[in-house]
């Protein structure tokens, strides 16, 4: 039960504050400033859940131009990452399947928002639609926030990336700003666990795409997937051990 009153909690949170704030978001329609309030109460709410992010390589951050970030994908609750992020980063750009379009009042609150729909099931549109959006962010020098993955998983390593997002990093010569988010030990959706945690967001050093081609993108995907990958089982080992070092200095 308590699994359940933790994650409906988190729903109603992520379902209510956009709601209500369609009013105000219709004063700046499709601003990334719509989603502040969002992304304060959600921080909030995560910290009430007993669920803290660890925020590392703040010094990392992307500042004088447009990014594409990437970032591992878990769980619905990677809605609070890219909170904290936002937070941080500032005019922000999230995309997101088509579906989530039609998810009534959400769907339209995030589209206020700003958000960048894709319909992943049509490769070439979804190809045309990011490189709409990377002269978005190249013109406005915003960050293009990107789940690589384009699933979420609870395995002990990345899945393969989609190669949309570096596509656009190269075609537009945006820098490619890695964002690691370490394994949620504090939440199983199998086992209905949604316990008190920690977990680590890392921000690595910006990758170049600099006078890169597209014969260089199978190049590129790689050295993002082993640097992302390697530090996702340092920071969930990490994680797991001062988890365990906790439970024994209470036993």
């Amino acid at each position: 039960m308590r699994y359940y009153i933790k994650f409906c909690f988190f729903i109603f949170i992520a379902a209510t504050v956009p709601t209500i704030s369609i009013p105000f978001m219709l004063l700046r329609i499709r601003d990334w400033r719509n989603a502040i309030p969002t992304a304060w109460c959600l921080k909030l709410g995560m910290r009430l859940l007993g669920v803290q992010y660890h925020v590392r390589g703040k010094e990392n951050l992307v500042q004088n131009s447009g990014s594409i970030v990437l970032i591992n994908h878990q769980s619905s609750i990677d809605l609070t990452v890219l909170a904290e992020l936002w937070l941080l980063k500032r005019k922000s750009i999230v995309i997101s399947k088509k579906e989530v379009m039609y998810f009534g009042p959400f769907g339209i609150a995030i589209w206020l928002w700003g958000t960048i729909f894709i319909n992943r099931q049509k490769s070439k549109e979804a190809y045309n639609v990011l490189n709409e959006a990377g002269d978005i962010v190249k013109d406005s020098k915003a960050n293009l926030l990107i789940f690589p993955e384009g699933h979420r998983h609870s395995n002990s390593s990345l899945m393969p990336f989609k190669k949309g997002a570096f596509h656009t990093a190269i075609t537009k010569q945006l820098p490619i700003q890695p964002i690691v988010v370490s394994k949620y030990y504090f939440l199983n959706a199998k086992q209905k666990i949604f316990n008190s945690g920690v977990s680590y967001i890392t921000i690595l050093p910006a990758i170049s795409t600099e006078n890169l081609t597209l014969d260089d993108l199978p190049m590129l995907m790689e050295k993002v997937y082993e640097c992302m990958n390697t530090k996702f089982s340092e920071t969930s080992e990490e994680v797991l051990n001062n988890h365990i070092n906790t439970l024994k200095t209470k036993q």
